[in-house]
């Protein structure tokens, strides 16, 4: 087995008392005494610091730099203006997800943010599929993700001008001297901002904002339960290679543009059969949410039925939702199936419970669009 990688921060979770456990190769805190309950809770009220460090960094320099990327992408980067960042898939010839990105427009050239576990792959497809001129760079620079209704008090202390930004928005500021681009984005369905900083200048960073009275040091167990609730899909889990744009329920993520009759329709590998899904809804199955009775977890990997006792699917993502105060899960059904208000049965240990086919997110979100 290949030893464990570290990120800038590891010192600092070993420091704070945090329990590390392997994630995508690299030993990352799952938890700190806090414990993720309170660490859960403490983000939806406050505002959480998260090391995301261990995901993927990435510059992508050539003369026409979205062009290019719409040719491995159903989104639309060329209408994405300078200084905003977009959600983006990479899709393969079959029509499944690859990997789920972030795409910054930085002018001259695009800022990505792809998935730890998927990083070298994906490096690897860009520099294959792209043509020659544009190079590739992936990079050495800690991410930090501070999340939560209170964050934005946080930023104005500290970098008042990252507060003008709204949703999605992307720029270059400084923290107490240090250089540090920031995108006021995150995974919790809370408002918050991803800060991309030096490697070196990450575990200074991270101790100034946690410093402050609103921030706790948050680990990956509180992170999945937040983006659980938020509806946000975790890449190998409620998307991979097997599940289509369409069918993951990210129809969103196709823009107008690369769609039939739109200004540049289709050019991206898997094109034909997304952008049929697209028009006919011709497919077997769907990413729902679901709501489950009690407080027993369903977790993921459960088998669903529906009243017949009839095998549907299974679900992806599960766990017991702290601020819903219930169960709550995301999984694939049959589309006949896939409506909110629709009963099907998760088998939990020999028992069949009920699960309400429900509209994500299960939270109201909380991203800043401006006033």
């Amino acid at each position: 087995m290949s030893e464990m990688k570290h990120t800038p921060l590891y010192a600092l979770h070993v420091e704070l008392g945090a329990k590390m456990v392997p994630f995508a190769g690299y030993e990352m805190p799952v938890q700190y005494p806090l414990g993720v309950k309170k660490e859960h809770e403490h983000t939806r009220g406050a505002s959480g610091l998260f090391d995301v460090s261990h995901m993927g960094q990435v510059l992508l320099r050539g003369p026409q730099p979205a062009e290019a990327l719409e040719t491995l992408v159903p989104a639309d980067l060329v209408g994405l203006p300078a200084g905003m960042q977009r959600y983006a898939l990479f899709t393969s010839e079959e029509g499944g997800i690859l990997d789920d990105l972030m795409v910054v427009n930085n002018g001259d050239h695009l800022y990505l943010v792809v998935n730890a576990a998927c990083k070298a792959e994906d490096i690897a497809h860009l520099r294959q599929r792209l043509p020659e001129g544009y190079e590739v760079e992936e990079l050495d620079r800690g991410l930090l993700a501070l999340q939560g209704p209170k964050t934005a008090e946080v930023m104005a202390r500290l970098c008042p001008a990252a507060c003008e930004m709204v949703f999605m928005q992307h720029g270059h500021f400084e923290i107490d001297g240090i250089p540090v681009w920031i995108s006021r984005s995150g995974y919790t369905g809370e408002d918050g901002f991803e800060i991309s900083v030096p490697a070196e200048q990450s575990e200074a960073l991270a101790r100034r904002l946690l410093a402050e009275p609103e921030v706790e040091a948050i680990g990956l167990g509180a992170r999945d339960s937040l983006r659980l609730e938020a509806g946000l899909c975790l890449y190998g889990h409620d998307i991979d290679t097997g599940t289509t744009p369409v069918e993951g329920g990210l129809i969103w993520a196709i823009g107008k543009p690369r769609r039939h009759g739109g200004e540049r329709p289709g050019g991206f590998p898997g094109a034909e059969r997304i952008l049929a899904q697209v028009e006919s809804k011709d497919h077997a199955k769907k990413r729902v949410g679901l709501l489950g009775e009690g407080r027993a977890p369903v977790r993921e990997g459960t088998e669903l039925f529906d009243g017949e006792g009839n095998a549907l699917g299974r679900v992806t993502s599960g766990g017991f939702g702290p601020t819903v105060g219930q169960p709550v899960a995301m999984g694939y059904v049959p589309v006949a199936l896939a409506e909110p208000g629709t009963t099907v049965y998760a088998e939990v240990r020999g028992k069949r419970l009920p699960m309400v086919v429900t509209k994500t997110p299960f939270v109201t979100p909380g991203y800043y669009r401006g006033k």
